[in-house]
């Protein structure tokens, strides 16, 4: 049973919460994946043993941002995408929505990577959602038909690794999706070989936001 003393305890940990995992996204957009728990910490204006009760380790915490930067932005995107009555539109909104969030989570991106929080699930709803979309544009004929659910990994993987190669800001990346959409219309389409199974490998991986 909840008593009344409990309750305001509860709803300060979760406002100490909100406040940690905030200032820890704009902590890695302003100072980069090796900004300290400490300056996390001060941002949020709580102490640090608070911080550490909440996020034991700085993965912990890396994917908490993660986390709630893909409930804020993509999730949203997907539902919207499965719910376009153009599978190919849907399919476009929700890539380009994708490579954005990359774009602006570059550094805590690397954090991840670094602290090893970066896990297939966090991108499996996604490419579950781009799967079905790219089955329905296939059958309404928008899509070129011997595009396979191995090869999404792997073009997603292809647009973000401009993303070094420029500032992020400028959004640069649409002109090569824009390339690579032309490449997936049926009309242009020339034979290709058989997409080789995705292996995964501690370098390669699952492609992961």
């Amino acid at each position: 049973m909840v008593t009344e003393t409990e309750r305001p305890l509860r709803a300060d940990a979760v406002r100490n919460l909100e406040r940690i995992v905030r200032a820890a996204h704009a902590a890695f957009a302003d100072d980069g994946p090796d900004v300290s728990l400490e300056e996390i910490a001060r941002r949020a204006g709580v102490g640090i043993r608070t911080l550490y009760r909440h996020f034991p380790h700085k993965g912990d915490l890396v994917r908490a941002v993660l986390d709630q930067s893909v409930a804020e932005n993509l999730t949203p995107a997907i539902e919207r995408a499965l719910d376009d009555e153009n599978p190919l539109h849907g399919l476009t909104t929700l890539i380009e929505t994708a490579v954005d969030m990359v774009a602006r989570e570059m550094s805590t991106l690397a954090a991840a990577k670094s602290a090893g929080s970066l896990t297939p699930d966090l991108s499996a709803t996604f490419f579950e959602a781009l799967t079905l979309l790219v089955r329905r544009a296939q059958q309404a004929r928008l899509l070129r038909a011997d595009l396979v659910p191995d090869d999404l990994p792997r073009i997603m993987a292809m647009l973000t690794s401009v993303l070094w190669t420029m500032d992020p800001k400028t959004e640069g990346w649409r002109r090569y999706l824009g390339f690579l959409l032309d490449g997936l219309s049926p009309a242009t389409a020339s034979v290709q070989p058989a997409a080789v199974p995705v292996v995964k490998t501690p370098r390669t991986g699952n492609w992961v936001l």
